[in-house]
């Protein structure tokens, strides 16, 4: 056997120093008192299935989002026509991806025709017979876009909430189309969550219809232009909560769009929290203008069709904040906040699922697995301890090592560890010997071809490197392609043996043949403990 280079052994030294250092919290259940602080802390994040918590299957109804974005057309198709002084008879909606624009017998047609061309390109115009009637629709891929946008932009505003919310390691990612998967481990409060995560928080500023007939509006006349919501009024004296109707314009006049916080406050006098929102410098220049405008009025704050509270404008307010007052608890008052400075949602989400594992039953699991990486490891390494003798003794280092390489990465990588990732752990078990059987055999067999113990060493290591290279790497491909086209459980499997396979070949090829080299350097040996 050659004299192996001194960087090997330093090499296989470092990476078991290293290796000791991530996985020991994990191994002691937390960093204890002693271990020092400039030390990695973390330990392996466990999944759902280990620690309980929360699953949700939600769909995002994309429908409304093209339907908003046809809202948005009629917008921008009044403002066009009004700042170019071109005459129209009406604007709007028409299903949920189209627009209609009426002329009138004073209105410009090929000027009208020039400025939706140039302004609006990825909307197709059609006419009716007369030419007074026009259609604006999206085109297919447009609508496309905007029903993929939606999907993507509810996934960021959920994990911003989720975030702000404070669980850790959740997962939250796209299923399908319009699906979205939540796993939210070591939550304690669904319920909560829930209305965190599936509110809107679509944000509105209304004013209210002073001399409208409300109550003609609660028989059902509502008034064109009009819309009639309702809010909660709290008594408080008794406590008692009341529905309160209120007939607003259906205008918005400022929406949640232009705000950039959203921040708990108390008051003092009335003994109850409120929230203070701050608006961007557009929306503080409209906000100061639209109460200038507005003084003495009744401006209603609407969140999701829902009003919180409707004060009057007593002076104009500058400074880009308003308060939304409503009755809140503390915890109302600061799930609010968290909805709102994460925005709000493009389209309504529906749950389609929700199962809630206990913390009994992720426990149970985190035992049984355990268990079954115990005995399992325990076989395994009395096997190859009788059966190989001293060279079992240096297969069983090179398991407990690779075992030890598989937590630190899991650590080092904040990967979670799911139930199908314990099973992958105890597969690698039995392959991380798998080498080293063929590197064992292949030694049987040259010792018996009647080779010296050194070159049967060193032709058993050379003959079995690329069958075990082959195996491994063809095993490492299929792991790869599970995690590149599998969800959740697949994935966790995926990854822990990823890693196993890696540090398997690792040590099986590499550790053992150092600390052999090792062991033998110097020596006359006459025969081989295998």
């Amino acid at each position: 056997m050659q004299q192996q280079p001194k960087w090997k052994p330093i090499l296989v030294v470092l990476v078991t120093l290293i290796t000791l250092v991530y996985s020991m919290p994990s191994i002691l259940g937390g960093a204890p008192a002693w271990y020092p602080s400039w030390l990695p802390q973390q330990i392996i994040s466990r999944g759902l299935d280990l620690q309980g918590g929360l699953y949700l299957l939600m769909a995002v109804e994309t429908d409304k989002a093209v339907e908003q974005s046809a809202e948005n057309l009629v917008d921008d198709v009044r403002g066009m026509m009004r700042s170019e002084r071109l005459r129209y008879r009406g604007v709007e909606r028409k299903g949920i991806d189209a627009v209609t624009l009426r002329l009138s017998d004073r209105s410009d047609p090929e000027k009208i025709r020039a400025l939706i061309k140039s302004e609006l390109p990825r909307i197709s115009l059609s006419e009716d017979a007369t030419g007074q009637l026009w259609t604006l629709s999206f085109l297919p891929e447009e609508v496309a876009e905007v029903r993929k946008f939606a999907v993507e932009q509810s996934i960021e505003t959920i994990r911003s909430r989720i975030d702000q919310f404070g669980v850790s390691e959740p997962t939250i990612q796209r299923q399908g189309k319009e699906r979205i998967l939540i796993q939210l481990p070591g939550l304690e409060d669904p319920v909560r969550a829930k209305n965190i995560i599936g509110k809107t928080a679509r944000l509105e500023f209304k004013m209210v219809d002073e001399k409208g007939n409300l109550s003609a509006a609660l028989a059902g006349r509502v008034p064109p232009g009009n819309i009639l919501l309702y809010g909660q009024e709290r008594d408080r004296r008794t406590g008692k909560v009341t529905r309160q109707p209120y007939l607003l314009k259906k205008r918005t006049v400022l929406a949640g769009d232009l705000l950039t916080d959203a921040r708990v406050n108390f008051d003092q006098q009335l003994n109850e929290p409120y929230v203070l929102v701050t608006f961007n410098r557009q929306g503080g220049r409209k906000f100061a203008q639209l109460t200038g405008e507005t003084v003495g009025k009744r401006m209603a704050i609407v969140l999701d069709d829902m009003v919180y509270s409707a004060p009057v404008i007593r002076e104009k307010i500058e400074g880009g904040r308003a308060q939304i007052t409503g009755n809140f608890t503390p915890a109302d008052a600061h799930d609010l906040a968290i909805i709102l400075r994460a925005g709000a949602l493009p389209a309504p989400v529906s749950f389609l699922e929700e199962r809630t594992v206990g913390p009994t039953l992720g426990r149970d699991s985190v035992e049984q697995g355990l268990s079954s990486i115990l005995i399992g490891a325990a076989l395994v390494l009395v096997f190859m301890l009788i059966y190989y003798k001293g060279f079992g003794l240096l297969a069983n280092l090179a398991v407990i090592i690779n075992v030890l390489i598989l937590m630190a990465v899991l650590t080092g990588l904040q990967a979670t560890l799911t139930l199908p990732g314990i099973a992958g752990a105890v597969l690698l078990l039995g392959m991380a010997v798998d080498a080293n059987v063929l590197i064992f055999e292949r030694i049987r067999e040259e010792l018996r071809l009647g080779k010296t113990p050194m070159a049967a060493i060193d032709h058993g290591y050379a003959k079995a490197f690329s069958t075990i290279v082959d195996a491994n790497i063809t095993t490492l491909i299929t792991a790869i392609v599970l995690y590149q086209f599998g969800t959740g459980p697949v994935k966790g499997f995926a990854v822990t043996l990823s890693i196993g396979l890696i540090a398997s070949m690792f040590t099986a090829i590499f550790l053992t043949r150092v600390v052999l080299s090792m062991y033998v350097s110097g020596r006359r040996l006459k025969s081989l403990s295998i």
